[in-house]
């Protein structure tokens, strides 16, 4: 039932419950329901984001899972790059963000370590060895597991990639982009790079 997640050791849920709904549309009350329905059929990676509802869906994702004592049984994937705040520097792949932000999200999601941290976006404002030195960092002090990348270009991940082997930081490890019977565009090239690159593919609809 279970995947491996690209060149890892972790098991993943074919299904994954993604957060960004939770709160609005969807009650408070509901939406623990829902995580909880989740879990007890299997799914074992809730997805979301500091950026969904300001990050609010960390915090019902991190109450609900401390209430029923679901964490050690549950992956969190979560995300930073997009605007929590109105500062100019609220935002982006920056070191000083992306440390300020995982610091939030832990907090938020009640929780010593995130199991899956997503770059959100690819930041043309910042290098990328800044970005991807922080994330190593980050990795090394066992405040992430894992490290992934959400609407990068593919050559953007390729080169993330070949820098990370280069300087021998803790590499990519998931990808997670648009993918539906409609939406198919990965399949040109994505897809095939993701698989010649061992990085696990997490399609959302």
């Amino acid at each position: 039932m279970y995947r491996t997640l690209g060149r890892t050791g972790i098991k993943i849920s074919p299904l994954v419950l993604g957060g960004d709904n939770y709160l609005n549309p969807t009650p408070a009350d509901e939406s623990e329901r829902m995580i909880l329905q989740a879990l007890d059929a299997g799914i074992n990676l809730l997805d979301t984001s500091n950026s969904y509802m300001r990050g609010a869906s960390e915090q019902l994702i991190g109450d609900t899972l401390k209430k029923h004592g679901r964490r050690q049984q549950t992956l969190i994937a979560t995300k930073v790059h997009y605007p929590v705040g109105d500062g100019p520097n609220d935002r982006g792949n920056s070191r000083l963000h992306i440390i300020q932000a995982c610091e939030d999200s832990l907090r938020r999601l009640q929780t010593d370590y995130i199991d899956l941290y997503y770059m959100h976006c690819w930041d043309p404002l910042t290098p990328l060895e800044e970005s991807l030195r922080t994330a190593d960092d980050l990795m090394t002090a066992g405040k992430v597991r894992y490290i992934g990348v959400s609407n990068f270009k593919a050559w953007q991940l390729m080169k993330a990639l070949g820098l990370s082997e280069q300087h021998g930081w803790h590499r990519f490890v998931a990808a997670q982009y648009q993918y539906s019977l409609v939406k198919r565009d990965i399949e040109y090239e994505f897809s095939d790079l993701c698989h010649s690159e061992g990085v696990g593919l997490t399609p959302w609809g």
